[in-house]
């Protein structure tokens, strides 16, 4: 059953600006109202009426009927009119998507845009070319075999039942216009050093010079110009999530272009403890990190949150806890949903999204379960056959690392999650650190282990048997764990449900807490547990094992009794050295 939750959705849903890293003045949004049709493989046109982007058709928030489903062959038709300021037509106008489920041609005034495949990652196309004064018309053509041919699909699945979900298609995060100069400033890039106190800024504008102002609060600290790089030296604050600090600053151009962003000073690495233990550092220092795994599912927007302040409530209520930690577990979410993190102070464990063929249980779960592990150039075993497939992998890899490397917030990058869709990670552990050397990655989370010589992380999930810290050369860290579940009548999906341990009462619920935080996961820090990751924020369909109930109305685990939790498990951390 579909659920509402608690949170209001106006005309136009997320009219916030969309990327805060990178704001220009001249920008519309294009979330609202749009025609809509589902052309099926004959040609018909079904469930022709109009559609609330950007949320997806099989959503409650989407305003169509609740029995929508695409089914294989068939396509999205979305279109709408737009108009735009006509002092835009003497720069570059570019239209943004945020995600589009997973493929995609777009067309402007009849003409081809462009295209896109993967349904996880932002795009744009530049459509200065196709606009006149006056009215213009956009039309985006949707297909998604994403859970089909193996493209990176997530927790979707046609399958639905347990820890895998309903499927969504098309349009589900903002579609946006930007304005700018035709002499713009591109490829931003922010990589800050805590070891020499200093940020290198990259940016491109067509050989002109720009300058970049910092700002610490009202007051500008900074000014410099340059043409392609810049190194900033000034006695920055770091970021950790006790003290979020972030510095604004503007970037203008001489060809008069302006971008407003800003930026943290944070590392993350790996020491050796005074006691010969391989520890995770945070600017330099040993820190424990302690969070949870968040699917990012509503009820009613399904991958779409109902509002930005669905995500701040969620994100707040995390930092309220005591937690400094979230996992964004296989999904890769809006910039804004970034942004607050990195302005509440809560560091981010990004999955990439899995893709590849059926995976079999035997292989993902089974097997794992009983200690076994696979190398992971058998493509066969992990339903990685299909060059093609493990081609867009890459691909997908590509765009996230590009979209998400300016966030102050993400410290670890998780390519591969408990051998969904695993293949080559010891390449791609590589591949990733050569990218980004500013932070860790956890190359595969869970199981499938490829050895202390291949990935960077010994990674566990661990559900049903005891908590340990086994002996290895790297950083242990419990990247899943608890998954405790408590059904409240009313606010569940369906009457099946899944949790890992199931409760009837909240006391019962809470005390089961504390004892597997302080009395099983607590003495493991000492012994080298570098970060725990507990299972999860909120219920998701029938998986009903989060803090909150999947349309968000009620909470099932105290806000003041976890933080008292999470204190105790801060005062142990403090004790790393």
């Amino acid at each position: 059953m579909k659920l509402r939750s608690r949170y209001t959705v106006g005309e136009i849903p997320h009219s916030e600006h969309p990327c805060p890293q990178r704001m220009r003045k001249d920008w519309a949004c294009l979330n609202g109202a749009w025609d809509f049709y589902k052309q099926t493989a004959l040609g018909k046109r079904e469930h022709e009426s109009t559609i609330l982007v950007p949320f997806s058709p099989e959503s409650l928030l989407s305003g169509l009927s609740e029995d929508f489903c695409l089914k294989s062959g068939e396509m999205l038709v979305y279109s709408r009119k737009f108009t735009v300021a006509e002092r835009w037509l003497g720069g570059v106008t570019k239209l943004h998507f945020g995600a589009v489920d997973s493929e995609c041609s777009v067309l402007v005034n009849g003409e081809s845009a462009g295209a896109h495949t993967g349904g996880y990652t932002a795009f744009s196309l530049d459509i200065t070319h196709l606009l006149r004064a006056g009215e213009n018309e956009l039309v985006v053509y949707c297909k998604d075999e994403g859970t089909r041919n193996g493209d990176a699909r997530g927790k979707q699945s046609d399958k639905r039942g347990g820890i895998w979900y309903t499927p969504q298609s098309g349009i589900w995060q903002t579609v946006w216009l930007e304005n700018m100069p035709k002499r713009h400033i591109e490829n931003l890039k922010i990589t800050p050093s805590v070891s020499e106190k200093s940020v290198k800024i990259n940016a491109d504008c067509d050989g002109a010079e720009m300058e970049i102002t910092v700002f610490d609060g009202e007051k500008e600290i900074l000014r410099e110009k340059f043409t392609s790089e810049v190194t900033l030296s000034y006695d920055f604050e770091l970021w950790s999530p006790e003290n979020p600090k972030l510095y604004d600053f503007t970037l203008t151009s001489e060809t008069g272009d302006c971008i407003r962003s800003y930026f943290g000073v944070r590392s993350f690495g790996v020491c050796t403890d005074g006691q010969g233990k391989k520890r995770l550092t945070l600017n330099g220092k040993p820190y424990f990190f302690n969070g949870v795994l968040d699917q990012g599912y509503f009820s009613d927007g399904m991958l779409t949150y109902p509002s930005d302040k669905a995500m701040l409530d969620e994100l707040t209520m995390l930092k309220e806890m005591g937690f400094n930690t979230v996992r964004k577990h296989i999904k890769i979410e809006p910039m804004r949903w970034y942004y607050h993190c990195d302005r509440l102070g809560l560091v981010v464990w990004q999955d990439f999204v899995n893709g590849g063929g059926e995976y079999k249980f035997s292989h993902i779960a089974l097997f794992p379960f009983f200690g076994f592990k696979h190398r992971d150039d058998d493509y066969k075993y992990f339903a990685r056959e299909d060059a093609g497939g493990r081609y867009a992998f890459k691909c997908m890899v590509d765009e996230t690392l590009a979209q998400l490397y300016n966030c102050p917030c993400i410290g670890v990058w998780v390519p591969f999650n408990e051998g969904w869709g695993q293949f080559d990670s010891a390449f791609y552990t590589e591949y990733i650190q050569a990218q980004d050397g500013t932070r860790i990655i956890d190359s595969v989370s869970g199981w499938h282990d490829q050895g202390e010589q291949k990935t960077a992380l010994k990674s566990l999930h661990i559900y049903y048997t005891p908590l340990k810290v086994p002996k290895d050369n790297r950083p242990v860290v419990l990247s899943e764990f608890g998954g405790y579940s408590m059904k409240v009548q009313g606010h569940t999906f369906a009457e099946k449900e899944f949790g890992y341990k199931k409760f009837k009462t909240q006391e019962k619920l809470v005390g089961a807490l504390r004892k597997l935080y302080l009395k099983k996961l607590k003495p493991l820090i000492k012994k080298g547990l570098c970060g725990c990751i507990y299972t999860q924020v909120s219920d998701v369909e029938e998986e009903i094992n989060g803090f909150v109930t999947y349309d968000r109305a009620v909470l099932k685990v105290p806000v003041e009794e976890m933080k008292k939790i999470n204190a105790e498990i801060a005062l142990e951390a403090e004790k790393i050295q």
